[in-house]
């Protein structure tokens, strides 16, 4: 083998096609469309992987029923009122203290805290949602149990509606009759 073998069959610089430039192109004429038919015209693309050649595609003859929340529900860790008696007395608990301590396991978007159990100490407790019995039984062991704030409904249409704003405009420069 030598030098000369090396680089035999590749090609350094392959140009690009050019079309529509006529005959004596190489790609002359129709450009290496064909004669006629549905592609030989500007802007006709090749079906997609979905289409089955004039058939009632699958997608379209599959049934579509019910009815999914998955795009905005949110998840909630779920924590019972005994499972926050592994805490010590007087010590705040929110859900990355009950990550650190292994008791929720995963991403979830908030904390609900749930009645069944008993709390012997008191504990100051935020989370998303308490159960009235868990709300209680917090309270009875001495602690608190604090919400945390929701976040603030978006205002929509500041400026409101385009019709009211020329109403009033124009009430206000009719002349007043007594």
């Amino acid at each position: 083998m030598d030098l000369t073998a090396v680089s035999t069959g590749i090609e350094k610089r392959k140009l690009k096609r050019r079309v529509g430039r006529g005959i004596g192109s190489g790609h002359g004429k129709t450009c290496g469309l064909g004669m006629k038919g549905q592609y030989a015209s500007a802007g006709a693309r090749l079906p997609s992987g979905l289409f089955e050649g004039g058939q009632m595609p699958l997608y379209r003859r599959w049934p579509k029923r019910g009815f999914s929340h998955a795009t905005w529900d949110k998840h909630y860790a779920i924590v019972n009122v005994g499972d926050l008696e592994a805490f010590d007395a007087n010590s705040t608990v929110d859900l990355a203290a009950l990550k650190a301590r292994r008791l929720v396991v995963g991403t979830f978007d908030g904390l609900r805290v749930l009645g069944t159990g008993d709390l012997t100490r008191p504990l100051k407790v935020w989370a998303d949602h308490f159960s009235a019995s868990a709300r209680e039984k917090i309270g009875k062991a001495g602690g608190t149990a604090d919400e945390l704030p929701k976040p603030k409904k978006p205002v929509r249409n500041k400026m409101g509606s385009r019709k009211k704003a020329i109403r009033t405009a124009a009430a206000a420069k009719a002349p007043k009759t007594a």
